[in-house]
């Protein structure tokens, strides 16, 4: 097996938990993050069902001692925080030691803050300044100005694989040896945007999500951010670095085939998958969980469930599971919140629940696993699919 870059550190802020280990307790306790919308002001307030984080914009300027003139979006700051507490839990000093990267994903940018003030710019001169907060890229420069980084930094927004993208891009630099140590990760804050276009493509539920279930009504959309650190083996020898885990494998495919839908027999999920296992090395068989992109819509879960079937033909598909029933969907922080549910698992040895299923899908023979489940677990493969067909996988591997 090819070996994968190092992961030292790991941060998350999620409707579960603001840091790691309450993540964690939460998905291991069934404690869900979805509930009515309080921070925004919105008609749909009590008809949808979100994952919010549960603190306040202000809340959140208070917690990273930003100056009142500041112009950070929503995005920027739980984003921030993630990434702060990657680099703190990866015992980083220096950020600037070695040569050091941050590829941040984002889909929603600032938006939050656009739709907030778009028609009070030219009566309040002072809200000029969150203008300049609206490009996905501004929340990428936020993070590296907080961490003092001078390194490159740069932007991926691929809808909702984007921060798997992130991922992928970030261990191929260190591969390469372009970098040694590379923040990857995403981040989107949960906006009116978002919400009116989703329940526009009717794919929201007015209810709690049910991946692979067949009475699946849609998806519950959320925020978070989660960032993780990722460095090469010269780097772990020579400061002797606490290894949590290996991205040991990735590919990404597009099926080419309808703006925001994924084609009917997972094509470009199956060449993601597939790709995935031509750069680990491993065998599907070899895979010991399975964290499902999994939104719970009628076309994600009949896609995904026919390409993973392509992917084992023949053999058992592994234990699988969706997480979107604790966070909701995240976005374009999906592939990043669910990269550190993925490490946990290997470091725990435990497959997540699958909340809220009930009866299997008519299509085919598949069901996730619905309780916690305590295992061996060596290799976790986790699905990252968005719009435009964009669709990635990353393999994670214990540390040898």
């Amino acid at each position: 097996m090819t070996k994968g870059v190092s992961i030292t550190g790991m941060g998350i802020i999620s409707s579960i938990g603001n840091s790691v280990e309450e993540n964690y307790i939460s998905l291991i306790e069934n404690r869900i993050g979805i509930s009515r919308i309080t921070n925004i002001s919105t008609v749909h307030a009590d008809v949808i069902k979100v994952g919010e984080i549960k603190k306040t914009n202000e809340e959140l300027v208070a917690e990273l001692n930003l100056t009142e003139d500041n112009n950070f979006s929503r995005t920027a700051m739980i984003a921030t925080l993630a990434a702060k507490q990657a680099v703190e839990n990866a015992g980083i000093t220096s950020i600037n030691q070695f040569r050091t990267g941050l590829i941040s994903a984002t889909s929603v940018g600032g938006m939050d803050m656009t739709e907030r003030h778009y028609y009070d710019y030219f009566k309040h001169p002072e809200l000029v300044k969150y203008i300049a907060c609206h490009d996905g890229g501004d929340v990428a420069e936020k993070i590296a100005e907080e961490l003092g980084l001078k390194g490159m930094v740069t932007t991926i927004s691929t809808a909702c694989s984007s921060a798997a993208n992130s991922i992928m891009l970030g261990a191929r630099l260190i591969k390469t040896g372009k970098l040694d140590r590379v923040i990857v990760g995403g981040a989107d804050g949960l906006a009116k945007f978002t919400i009116n276009g989703f329940k526009t493509l009717m794919i929201l539920s007015d209810d709690f999500n049910k991946p692979f279930d067949n009475e699946r009504k849609g998806l519950n959309l959320g925020e978070a951010a989660a960032y993780l650190v990722l460095e090469s083996d010269e780097i772990v020898a020579k400061e002797n670095k606490k290894v949590l885990a290996r991205v040991s494998g990735y590919g990404n495919a597009n099926d080419a085939f309808h703006q925001t839908a994924s084609s009917e027999n997972g094509d470009g999920a199956y060449l993601a998958m597939k790709k995935a296992f031509e750069v680990s090395g491993l065998k599907p068989s070899q895979i010991d969980y399975i964290n499902v992109h999994g939104t719970a819509t009628p076309n994600n879960d009949l896609s995904e469930g026919r390409a993973l079937l392509r992917i084992y033909q023949d053999e058992k598909v592994p234990d699988f599971s969706s997480t979107k029933p604790f966070t909701g969907h995240t976005l374009a922080a999906a592939a990043a919140i669910e990269a550190v549910y993925s490490v946990l698992a290997i470091q725990n040895n435990v497959v997540y629940p699958n909340l809220n299923f009930e009866n299997p899908m008519e299509e085919f023979d598949l069901q996730p696993q619905i309780t916690a489940k305590n295992k061996n677990i060596e290799h976790v493969l986790s699905n990252s699919f968005g719009f435009g067909g964009n669709c990635s996988t990353l393999i994670f591997s214990k540390n040898a």
